[in-house]
């Protein structure tokens, strides 16, 4: 089955509990930290973080684009976050960050930019509950999907499998009703949405319509066969 986790950057800031609410049928809530450091923008952090976790029933899945998470990256799983994702681009010692936030009781997961393959970490796949591949370039909510990275995609899929891992394999940036299916189909299975969430009428409804797209493109792929 599909995940859908919408992006609570592209909520109103200013009604953060509502806007929680509005999409608790989704499967996490996706939180992104930014530090104006790793990326060029400055969003929330550990208090904001605490505070969504009072607000809603919804798991948090916070997504770290920020420097030294090594350091700080065990401090949103103390702060309730249900999963925590370190980008590999700054983390020190990957997986020894990843074991540690599984001892203290989240999903470990790791994020990789566009540019940034995904072949030198394949040795460290095991140690991990999540993969996320950026399908934009990490800092900005709202930019468009990039389609050079379905085969990067498909390819972690094809490592995943090699493996016989039980990993999940999201994506993060520009996914939306027109872009979904080719997500799952090339082997994403936890997807990001912020716009195509937050940005239409009914928040819980476009949750619902893009796991079935996206469990349908699912059912029909060929890496879910037998899946």
């Amino acid at each position: 089955m599909a995940q859908i986790n919408p992006s609570i950057l592209s909520a109103d800031f200013s009604r953060l509990a509502e806007e929680a609410k509005a999409v608790e049928g989704a499967d996490w809530l996706h939180v992104d930290v930014m530090d104006n450091h790793f990326v060029p923008n400055l969003t929330l952090g550990v208090p904001v973080v605490e505070a969504l976790g009072r607000a809603t029933q919804t798991p948090l899945d916070c997504h770290l684009m920020i420097e030294d998470p090594d350091r700080w990256a065990p401090q949103y799983v103390e702060a309730g976050a249900g999963s925590v994702t370190f980008h590999v681009e700054a983390a020190a010692a990957p997986v020894r960050l990843a074991r540690e936030i599984r001892a203290k009781g989240a999903k470990a997961s790791m994020a990789l930019k566009p540019a940034t393959p995904i072949e030198p970490y394949e040795d460290l796949l095991p140690e991990l509950d999540m993969l996320l591949i950026m399908t934009v370039e990490p800092g900005f909510g709202g930019q468009a999907f990039l389609d050079i990275m379905l085969p990067k995609i498909r390819r972690t899929r094809e490592l995943i499998s090699k493996h016989g891992l039980e990993l999940w394999l999201q994506v993060d940036g520009g996914v939306s009703a027109t872009t979904i299916e080719r997500c799952a189909e090339a082997g994403a299975d936890v997807f990001v949405a912020g716009s195509a969430v937050y940005g239409t009428d009914d928040p819980a409804a476009a949750v619902r319509m893009l796991r079935n797209q996206a469990t349908e493109a699912t059912s029909a792929a060929s890496w879910a066969c037998g899946h």
